[in-house]
């Protein structure tokens, strides 16, 4: 069989061990060295290209059905739980607590549940809107196991690593949203980062209301992919008299892009995370859909008043 191998970051150092032992197995083994974002960044032109069997795909579950053989190798990490002590001080007067985690310790999520539940909490375990395929699962673009229970919880917990994960869910909820970091060994509330990011969502709108030319990026991943949208963000700013072209990469390179120096503003249907994480990389404004509806609203306003 012929297989391309495709490994995130943080596991491409296990290339060459899952390409010997496929090799070992009789198999033709190709290592993809694009980088990966995630299930919703699948490797497969280069495994049509290399008219591949199979493309695996380690590290994530599944995103969404594609029309070519891919298996899913998810890494399950076993990270430390006596960090879980020091978090009930900070939850102290919080009785319903949200658990939400990355796919790499859903199989934790027992453990963290009965733990947090033999020191008096209720817990309650959401369901994603989709994209993520297990219950308390999150990822960038799949924050519904947060928010389909912020109603019903006092506070939210996240266990894993890193801020990209629960920084998402968090500005999609109003609870208190308590992050627990086995890794570094830290346990702190993120609630002060919605007025930061609210903030920087207004003034990346009001920064583009002198905008007259737009740039809406299409991305052509798997999972990212949204045409439909461009088009209907094109239909909407060249009705308001504006100009606006479709620009379709699979990466986008922020320096390449700094070279499009005929617009003003750019409009992502790509990635969500894109316009909340990468706004000032292009030195103009970088808005997501919404924002650019506001942008439209207060430009029509002005007009009428003008």
């Amino acid at each position: 069989m012929r297989i391309l191998l495709q490994f995130p970051e943080g596991l491409k150092q296990y290339a060459l061990k899952y390409s010997k032992k496929l090799e070992a197995e009789g198999n033709e083994v190709f290592v993809s060295a694009s980088p990966t974002f995630g299930a919703c960044d699948l490797a497969l032109d280069e495994a049509r290209s290399l008219k591949a069997d199979k493309l695996v795909h380690f590290g994530h579950a599944e995103f969404h059905h594609v029309d070519f053989n891919v298996e899913y190798v998810e890494y399950s990490i076993d990270a430390p739980l006596d960090i879980l002590k020091q978090s009930l001080e900070k939850l102290s007067g919080y009785d319903k607590i949200g658990l939400v985690t990355t796919i790499q310790h859903i199989h934790q999520m027992d453990a963290i549940k009965a733990f947090y539940e033999a020191s008096g909490k209720t817990v309650i375990i959401g369901k994603p809107y989709g994209f993520a395929k297990r219950d308390g699962q999150i990822l960038g673009c799949d924050i519904g196991s947060a928010a389909t229970i912020d109603r019903e919880v006092d506070a939210h917990v996240y266990f894993g690593g890193g801020m990209f994960h629960p920084l998402g869910a968090a500005l999609a909820t109003k609870k208190p949203f308590l992050v627990v970091e086995p890794f570094e060994n830290r346990v702190d509330f993120i609630d002060g980062q919605r007025e930061v990011y609210r903030k920087r969502s207004r003034g990346k709108v009001l920064s583009a209301l002198n905008a007259k030319r737009f740039g809406i990026l299409v991305s052509t991943k798997n999972g990212q992919h949204n045409m439909r949208l461009a088009e209907v963000i094109k239909m909407k700013i060249e009705g308001a008299g504006l100009d606006a072209a479709i620009l379709v990469a699979n990466t986008f390179d922020f320096q390449s892009m700094g070279n499009m120096m005929e617009f003003d503003a750019f409009v992502n249907t790509a990635c969500p995370r894109i316009s909340i994480d990468d706004p000032v990389r292009i030195g103009k404004p970088l808005i997501g859909a919404n924002e650019l509806m506001e942008v439209l609203k207060i430009k029509a306003e002005l007009k009428e008043v003008s």
